[in-house]
């Protein structure tokens, strides 16, 4: 006698269940292997080429070379801090996309990081702050009180706060600090001389120390962000059934808002105002993980830092000897992305 039919198509089900809970996990290791492998060739890669076997050498027995003393004086930080600024920008996007409901949002296009540039130039054109250290505070007033003016602004009127307000806020807000902060530069040499550089967005120029010192904001900002996933996936359904599930929707928003200050803050007072990092990785995270932010949040803090390093690398490479600066390259690649995603969201629009 033949088993009924629905034993046959019930028992399979469950493997591709299983193949499915794996695929991630298996995915985000793969990931991180990949970040190695790109912290390798970005140590590697520069004026004077480094073979990988020496690279790995050196990383693992220290010896008085020249070889050594561009490894670990130059290349060395420079990556380190590719990985804490991409980590930090990639993030902070995906945090703000989550709290905005906004594919758009990003925290170069909704005006936090030309509030944290400004803060930087006042501390250093106005009061005459040359310590890293003391203009990181700046940078992260700057970028808190951006986010806020952005969120009351897109709230105004009727209807609310919809995603559409909060990017004409963003931009606005972008474009009024970005004046602000030209004409302060124009005011003060030393202002201008450390704003030319700083504002295209670079890896190069910094030491250990002073990633050390940003260090413990990213790592807090980090924090915040990954335990509000759970939280930040019953905000997307909106606020009456987060609250219906025990979540209170404006302490999830302040704790949000605090982790994109301290991550966009940390990462832009010594990167510069690198855009599209925030935009470009939490979709190519949501293609691999779906809208569940308990695995974007991670998967995006792993992209983002690949897409920096390979426009780092890039840069170095199209340029040799000399370089690209690293938010020249990812705004080549961010801002086709950037009009892409607009031109969908439009015809999608205007389809239903």
């Amino acid at each position: 006698m033949e088993p009924p039919a629905g034993g046959l198509t019930q028992r399979p089900e469950a493997a591709p269940t299983r193949t499915h809970a794996l695929r991630r996990p298996i995915l985000l290791v793969l990931t991180l292997g990949a970040l190695v492998l790109l912290c390798l060739i970005s140590i590697a890669v520069g004026s004077r080429q480094i073979p990988l076997g020496e690279v790995v050498g050196t990383l693992l027995h220290s010896r008085d070379t020249q070889a050594d003393a561009i490894v670990w004086g130059v290349r060395v930080p420079r990556t380190a801090l590719g990985l804490a600024a991409g980590a930090a920008l990639g993030l902070a996007g995906a945090v703000m996309q989550a709290l905005t409901r906004n594919p758009l949002a990003d925290p170069g296009l909704m005006g936090v990081s030309a509030g944290s540039a400004l803060g930087i130039v006042v501390a250093i054109g106005v009061l005459g702050i040359a310590s890293l250290y003391a203009t990181i505070w700046f940078a992260f007033t700057g970028a808190l009180v951006a986010s806020v003016v952005v969120y009351v602004l897109g709230g105004l009127g009727r209807g609310g706060t919809t995603p559409v307000k909060l990017a004409l806020a963003g931009v606005a807000v972008t474009f009024m600090m970005s004046s602000l902060t030209g004409a302060l530069a124009l005011i003060s040499p030393e202002a201008l001389n450390r704003y030319r550089f700083w504002s295209a967005g670079s890896l190069a120029g910094q030491d250990m120390p002073t990633i050390l010192r940003v260090l413990p904001f990213l790592a807090v900002g980090a924090l915040l962000a990954l335990a509000a996933g759970p939280a930040l996936n019953n905000l997307s359904l909106g606020d009456d059934v987060a609250a219906s599930l025990g979540r209170r929707p404006g302490l999830v928003r302040l704790q949000g808002l605090l982790a994109v200050t301290l991550l966009t803050g940390g990462a832009v007072a010594v990167v510069g105002p690198i855009v599209f990092v925030g935009l470009v990785v939490p979709h190519a995270a949501r293609i691999i993980t779906g809208p569940d932010q308990r695995w974007l949040l991670p998967f995006s803090m792993l992209l983002a830092p690949c897409l920096l390093l390979m426009a780092d690398i890039a840069g170095r490479v199209i340029a040799r000897p000399q370089e690209v600066q690293v938010g020249i390259v990812v705004a080549f690649v961010g801002a086709p992305f950037f009009i892409a995603l607009v031109r969908r969201r439009r015809l999608a629009e205007l389809t239903t």
